[in-house]
């Protein structure tokens, strides 16, 4: 028993770990704040860029026997229709693209402070 709890502490110390851990609490706390970037600041920015295009509500109808159209995904939803919701899949990877580096960055910042002091005690 004593050599699996030194093997946890072992591996609970180690940078990874608390890389890992830093990671899931900062991208939890950062996800109303990412929504927000990406649905607020450059959803727009991109849809002025481009023409109004607006990547929320780009979707493709799997129904081939539907001709109806629907101006957005919630609209397409409440008819009960099958939709492949890409814009919405494009709009996740922006989020992630976000998320991913703000903890890059405070994972950066982290392992900066601990070389520093690694230094400070040799």
């Amino acid at each position: 028993m004593k050599d699996i709890v030194k093997e946890f502490k072992e591996f609970a110390i180690k940078g990874n770990a608390l890389d890992l851990a830093i990671a899931v609490v900062i991208g939890a706390s950062f996800t109303n704040i990412v929504n927000s970037i990406v649905n607020d600041l450059i959803n727009p920015l991109i849809s002025l860029l481009t023409g109004r295009f607006d990547f929320s509500n780009r979707f493709y109808i799997l129904n081939a026997t539907s001709t109806e159209t629907y101006a957005t995904v919630a609209d397409a939803k409440a008819a009960g229709v099958a939709t492949l919701n890409y814009g919405l899949f494009i709009n996740n990877v922006l989020q992630f693209a976000i998320v991913a580096f703000i903890i890059f960055l405070i994972v950066r910042w982290i392992n900066k402070l601990r070389h520093r002091h690694e230094a400070k005690q040799s």
